[in-house]
């Protein structure tokens, strides 16, 4: 059976209240269905990806050109520098991320809490759990 979320996990995933997943539903944005009222995966999925591409947040930073295509704008939390080392800290919407990088690259990006900064992400091998 294809997987299908209850509109508080909706919400959840969407960043928005349980009234909005409603009122889109009544509008035909999305469409819900049965008792305890769900909405199926494939079409939460492409409203996710719809939304992201209308976020004030991708028209305000857009990316630069980069081979890294997992890109999370978010505000630095957090510095820990040492002689070598500096782990930075930072919150991307709900996503916290952590860096570890040389204190030289964090001085040269001025990286302090509070600063406006995009995480890219690439890697070799992404792990991916079920809940």
């Amino acid at each position: 059976m294809p997987p299908h979320f209850r509109v508080s996990e909706a919400a959840a995933l969407l960043g928005v209240s349980d009234d909005t997943v409603r009122r889109w539903a009544e509008a035909g944005r999305l469409t819900l269905s049965g008792s305890p009222a769900v909405i199926p995966g494939a079409e939460l999925a492409a409203l996710a990806q719809q939304l992201a591409g209308e976020s004030p947040l991708a028209a305000a930073f857009p990316t630069s050109r980069a081979s890294a295509r997992n890109r999370l704008t978010g505000i630095v939390t957090r510095v820990v520098r040492d002689g070598v080392m500096a782990q930075v800290e930072m919150q991307a919407g709900p996503f916290r991320l952590v860096s570890l990088m040389s204190r030289e690259a964090a001085d040269e990006l001025g990286l302090e809490p509070g600063t406006l900064a995009t995480a890219s992400v690439k890697a070799t091998t992404v792990v991916v759990e079920l809940p």
